[in-house]
């Protein structure tokens, strides 16, 4: 496979960015997204040119950190798959590819593709865990979980916390993230202690952040590779409104 490659390259957070054309020759259809681009970066530096700054660790789906927009989607064509879980085969030979980080205000191009994601580490300070005393791993069974509850954190607690949904939304919120942590603890009954005071802390922090509101517009569950479902936002709405009203009183 032979492909044009359209990426946007930024040398820091206070310089400005432009795309640049780059060529991806003889493309296995087998390499993963970030494989293809580790064989560019190769040619590029064997022609003394400064390689593209990305992001990634894990290359397994689980880490998050492979945030790239791939023709104008989170983490490319693919439902529920991160950048480091789609192949080429998926893409034509002599297909133009543009590759552009995530664009919000609250997450900060830092160089090329590579973007600042701390303010979600600061939404998750905020009340994203459950103060309790550690010891000993108690039984399994010593406290009760229903299993509808149970599911339903599993699937919340899921989350990454990649950004796709905020790069994905038209005002660049952050509420399916921070839904799904929420949730996540919410569900469950270690975390019901705090739960208000969680729900308060964490959508306070997400506003100083500058993450915009939710209007349903739903994308950001069609990009998310975990595939978070928008009800969470539902339910993050209830317990804000709840605590809010509790505080009040």
């Amino acid at each position: 496979m032979n492909l044009t490659l359209k990426v946007w390259r930024q040398p820091s957070k206070s310089a400005e960015g432009s795309i640049q054309t780059y060529e991806a020759k003889d493309v296995s259809p087998d390499m993963s997204f970030l494989e293809m681009i580790d064989v560019v970066n190769d040619t590029l530096m064997e022609q003394g040119q400064e390689p593209i700054a990305f992001e990634h660790d894990c290359r397994e789906g689980i880490c998050g950190a492979c945030s790239m927009v791939i023709n104008g989607v989170a983490h490319g064509p693919n439902k529920a798959t991160t950048t480091c879980q789609l192949y080429m085969r998926h893409f034509k030979s002599g297909e133009t590819i543009y590759i552009e980080p995530w664009r919000a205000a609250a997450f900060p191009v830092l160089k090329d593709l590579i973007v600042d994601r701390s303010a979600f580490d600061r939404i998750q300070q905020a009340g994203g865990y459950i103060s309790i005393n550690t010891g000993c791993a108690p039984d399994a069974h010593t406290t009760q979980v229903e299993k509808d509850a149970a599911d339903a954190a599993m699937s919340a607690a899921e989350c990454i916390g990649c950004g796709a949904c905020v790069a994905a939304c038209k005002n660049a919120s952050a509420m399916l993230f921070v839904a799904a942590k929420v949730s996540h603890l919410g569900l469950l009954p270690h975390g019901q202690a705090e739960r208000k005071t969680r729900v308060l802390g964490m959508v306070e922090q997400m506003d100083d952040e500058g993450f915009g509101a939710c209007t349903n517009y739903g994308e950001c569950e069609a990009v998310c590779p975990k595939s978070i479902s928008t009800r969470y936002i539902s339910r993050l709405n209830r317990d804000y409104l709840t605590a809010s009203i509790s505080s009040e009183i």
